[in-house]
């Protein structure tokens, strides 16, 4: 694979990883959000990745993994959702505080500490967000689950994942009940992008567009 690649090039493949997965391309500006830098910043560290055939970017369309990208991206999010794992079910640490710790572990394990950890858990499927854990082989699972705010009105259905994993959502879903295995109904979606309500048990909330399509549903 020649020289290793630094841990800021890690996180911007396993990045682009997650916005192909959740919009289906990554963009610059979006790369810029999410790792607070400028534009300018992201520009040349994509042409760098490009240069060495991690990825390709096409002006005003966007920005996809090749099959040597993605190789790398699944490896990193292999490590981060079985450190996440490690963190939750072994030391006990909160769900919504993993993320930011597993994204510095993901750096510096390596793949004997990796599958020892995978192992010694029993080999789980999912992170504690219920994303899947891909496998030594860069298999992930594909499931058909839906963001809560595709679905209609009356319809219901179990979260089955978080795919926006940012310590301040995760915290307010949990002060909600809306965790993997939790069952909902829809039973309003106010008109023009407005909120959705959602039934949690006997509670019911309002969800916002980008809460809602954060979480994502298995229907009923």
């Amino acid at each position: 694979m020649g020289k290793k690649l630094s841990e800021i090039q890690e996180e911007y493949l396993e990045l682009i990883y997650r916005l192909e997965e959740k919009e289906g391309v990554a963009k610059t500006g979006r790369i810029a959000q999410e790792l607070k830098v400028a534009l300018g910043t992201v520009t040349n560290t994509v042409a760098n990745l490009e240069k060495k055939g991690f990825l390709t970017h096409r002006p005003y369309v966007g920005i996809k993994l090749t099959e040597k990208g993605r190789k790398i991206a699944l490896e990193i999010l292999r490590r981060h959702r079985l450190s996440e794992r490690l963190l939750t079910d072994v030391l006990k640490i909160p769900w919504s505080a993993v993320h930011d710790i597993a994204c510095k572990l993901e750096h510096v394990i390596n793949r004997d500490v990796t599958e020892a950890i995978e192992k010694s858990l029993e080999y789980p499927q999912t992170c504690p967000h219920g994303n899947p854990v891909p496998d030594k082989d860069g298999r992930i699972l594909r499931d058909s689950y839906e963001p809560l705010v595709n679905l209609p009105v009356k319809s219901k259905g179990r979260v089955m994942k978080i795919v926006n994993e940012k310590e301040d959502l995760l915290k307010y879903l949990a002060t909600l009940g809306l965790l993997p295995g939790v069952e909902i109904e829809i039973e309003e979606k106010a008109p023009f992008g407005g909120p959705i309500l959602v039934k949690v048990s006997e509670a019911r909330y309002a969800l916002g567009q980008e809460i809602s399509s954060s979480i994502y549903v298995k229907r009923d």
